[in-house]
């Protein structure tokens, strides 16, 4: 149990949240702190670079004017230690400090250098060598700039080596002799200051995560307050109301979008649900009406068998045969069931239909077009369009139903049913189309349908990206389908 609450805890979006944007802030705040210490300290390295240099300068100025070498105003050796060294690596000038010390670095303008220091050089003859003076000695020592490295030394014996950033300037001496100024500045400053500002960070960066992930935390939490909200009312909907309804926040923000939508779809459903139970309970009362009158015509023909009427039982019969397949039918539709794709011409599936309807009350004249008027969709299904609005017709016509075929604008296809009959009313015309109503009061097996006949249609014609709606004939009642015209 514990394992499965920490996994649940875990999953929590307000946890995720605020360890992801606490890892990322520490991050940042890492690699930033990187950054700003590799700048310090090139900054400060930088600087006493400078103050080097500047010191070299002065030695050199100093020389310039003809100052012995044992006159020289050299500064302190512990923060800027400066030596004055022959070609032949003998110091001549330095502090007390560095007196009796060999040279404080290895560089400089007269320093021997070598591009290939492998086997070859050491096994050359020293009578071919040059000499060291002709290889170090610039042509013009006092144009040369300062060379700058970085060594360690040791200033004072008791407190050991220290870093220094030296530069090495070529200068000339009493009596033309060539020489190199060493002047070094104390990086311990540099040192210093860059570890201060580590340490404050690494002290300073644990806190500043805490209220990072601290506020990460309270505000996630005030963000989905409001969807916490919206899912334990809609837990408690879907197990009993759909009337009610989910909070709406008053911001325009994704989560007050999100409550709209889910507020929309609770009204979708819990019409979808009352449109279900109001079909189940009007398919219940008509199917109860024939299933009654079977049963007490086959109770009288039990007790009385000279009385069985077999016209009316196979009249009730096929009326639940046909309320059977009207409900069938449209449970596919609203299961989302798409029609075939075939290429219907629509004049020879009228021609053909109407054919067959031989015991029609009421004559049906015909008109189409000579030439192929083709459709894509479901031969069945728009015969049985076809057929529902002819028995629709019928019912209402005194003499006449006229079917008619024709093309529209925009490539489509009409397809017209029109009777004699008294027409729609203009407040009924689209209430006509919906599942189980009829305009007729009695509600008897002998007058009208189930009233399921129109709402196929309507269902159908949609399903194949058509429309239908009622006009006025003349006089009379005209259901018009428009249909998309199949492609050649």
């Amino acid at each position: 149990m514990p394992e499965r609450a920490a996994r649940v805890w875990w999953r929590s979006v307000r946890v995720r949240t605020t360890v992801a944007a606490t890892v990322v802030v520490a991050v940042a705040l890492t690699a930033a702190g990187l950054v700003v210490l590799t700048v310090l300290r090139h900054n400060l390295v930088h600087s006493a670079e400078m103050r080097a240099e500047s010191t070299a300068q002065d030695v050199e100025t100093q020389l310039a004017t003809g100052t012995d070498l044992a006159r020289l105003r050299l500064p302190d050796a512990e923060s800027e230690p400066v030596q004055v060294v022959s070609l032949d690596r003998r110091v001549l000038a330095a502090d007390d400090d560095l007196a009796g010390k060999p040279p404080m670095a290895e560089f400089g303008p007269y320093a021997k250098t070598s591009d290939d220091d492998d086997d070859e050089d050491d096994e050359e003859d020293e009578d071919e060598k040059p000499d060291r003076e002709s290889l170090s000695q610039p042509t013009d020592p006092t144009a040369a700039d300062a060379e700058f490295g970085d060594v360690r030394l040791t200033v004072d014996d008791e407190d050991g080596p220290h870093p220094f950033r030296v530069a090495a300037l070529a200068v000339t001496i009493r009596g033309g002799q060539p020489a190199t100024v060493y002047a070094g500045s104390s990086l311990a400053t540099a040192d210093s200051a860059v570890a201060d500002a580590r340490q404050a960070m690494l002290i300073g960066l644990p806190p500043l995560l805490a209220v990072v992930a601290l506020v990460t935390w309270l505000v996630t939490r005030r963000a989905l307050r409001p969807v916490e909200a919206i899912r334990r009312q809609l837990a408690e909907i879907m197990d009993g109301d759909l009337s009610r309804r989910v909070p709406e926040p008053g911001s325009r923000d994704e989560i007050g979008r999100l409550a709209s939508t889910t507020n929309a779809t609770l009204a979708a459903l819990e019409e979808s649900t009352e449109r279900q139970r109001r079909f189940i309970a009007d398919a219940a009362h008509e199917l109860r009406s024939p299933i009654a009158s079977l049963r007490t015509q086959l109770e009288v023909a039990q007790a009385h068998p000279e009385l069985l009427e077999v016209d009316g039982l196979i009249g009730d019969t096929i009326r639940l045969e046909h309320l059977a397949a009207d409900l069938l039918l449209l449970a596919r539709l609203d299961a989302g069931e798409q029609p075939r794709s075939d290429r219907v011409d629509l004049t020879v599936l009228v021609r053909e239909e109407l054919e067959h309807r031989v015991r029609d009350r009421v004559a049906v004249r015909i008109a189409t077009p000579k030439e192929f008027v083709a459709v894509t969709g479901s031969r069945t299904q728009l015969a049985r369009v076809l057929g529902n609005l002819v028995d629709n017709a019928q019912r209402h016509a005194a003499n006449t139903v006229d079917v008619a075929v024709d093309h529209a604008a925009d490539e489509r296809v009409v397809l017209s049913v029109t009777d004699d009959g008294p027409g729609v009313p203009p407040a009924d015309r689209d209430r006509i189309f919906q599942r189980f109503v009829r305009l007729d009061d009695a509600r008897s097996r002998d007058e009208g349908g189930a009233g399921l006949g129109l709402a196929i249609v309507r269902d159908v014609v949609e399903r194949h990206g058509g429309t239908i709606h009622v006009t006025d004939g003349a006089p009379g009642a005209r259901f018009v389908v428009t249909l998309p015209a199949a492609g050649t």
